[in-house]
């Protein structure tokens, strides 16, 4: 066997290999998607989502009589997006400017200081902070509230929106804020106007990578919303989630067979929250 056909034997080898172990990685991701979509889309209807959750009594009654369980998911549906909304309008601005920062007075003191927090913060179980935020806010406020788990979840959000934002301007061309500065603009403008534009793409899909991430999260939300079994508006009362509520049904015998369809709901949420960001970061890829 001469060089060039052993080459051709081991590139072809190689690229099998490779091919095989990339589809072994996809055979979880299928399995899990198949056993929720499976388990969970025959209790998918149009009361599953405007009705809040059943009790156990009604739900003990449907299964005797073999009847589908009264009720849904409404009251986790708005808690989760009343608590997105809050958490996002903070985190968002708050995370994009501080990764402006890092990525354009790097090399201080400072900026290695705020750098190895945000690492450290990112680092930090989320139970840890539930904790920490039942401390600070629902202590002094001498109770749980919606309030208090947006303040757990914009701790959780904002290391993934300052990271995505210092590495995204630190894509940037240096001829970008050259020219902006050539033609007289000043800094504050060259970086609003210039800067944070150019990355907006992946910038945005950082932030969408945050919330996907804050959406399942089960821990902190029980230590500061706490739950509640009513779909409530009022941000300053205990207030419930999805997780929350797949967590509830999970230990609830009478209600198990409702977590498979919670779950989808929130895995199919979940999951349009990260093609999108694939989307619009292709979109709008760096050049």
């Amino acid at each position: 066997m001469d060089t060039t056909t052993f080459r051709i034997i081991k590139s072809r080898c190689l690229h099998y290999a490779i091919v095989f172990f990339s589809a072994l990685t996809a055979v979880p991701l299928v399995a899990i998607l198949g056993k929720v979509a499976v388990e969970g889309f025959h209790n998918i209807s149009f009361q599953f989502f405007t009705q809040p959750e059943p009790t156990s009594y009604q739900a003990l009654i449907a299964n005797s009589q073999g009847t589908s369980i009264p009720g849904g998911i409404a009251n986790g549906l708005v808690g989760t997006l009343l608590m997105l909304l809050m958490s996002s309008a903070i985190a968002i601005p708050l995370g994009i400017f501080c990764g402006t920062y890092l990525a354009e007075k790097r090399g201080t003191v400072y900026t290695r200081i705020v750098s190895y927090i945000t690492d450290v913060l990112q680092g930090t179980p989320s139970i840890i902070l539930g904790v920490i935020v039942y401390a600070w806010v629902v202590v002094p406020m001498k109770g749980y509230s919606a309030i208090a788990g947006s303040v757990a979840l914009i701790i959780m959000m904002l290391p993934l929106i300052i990271r995505s934002t210092e590495e995204s301007l630190k894509m940037l061309p240096s001829s970008l804020k050259e020219a902006s500065l050539a033609l007289g603009g000043s800094y504050d403008r060259m970086v609003i106007r210039v800067l944070i534009p150019s990355a907006f793409g992946q910038i945005f899909t950082g932030v969408l990578l945050a919330i996907s991430r804050i959406a399942g999260e089960t821990a902190p939300i029980t230590f500061t919303a706490l739950g509640s079994a009513i779909i409530q508006w009022d941000v300053t009362q205990p207030m419930s989630n999805v997780p929350l509520l797949i967590w509830q049904f999970y230990n609830n015998p009478a209600l198990q067979s409702m977590l498979w369809s919670a779950s989808l709901v929130l895995l199919a949420f979940v999951l349009a929250l990260n093609i999108s960001s694939k989307l619009i970061s292709r979109k709008w890829k760096i050049q």
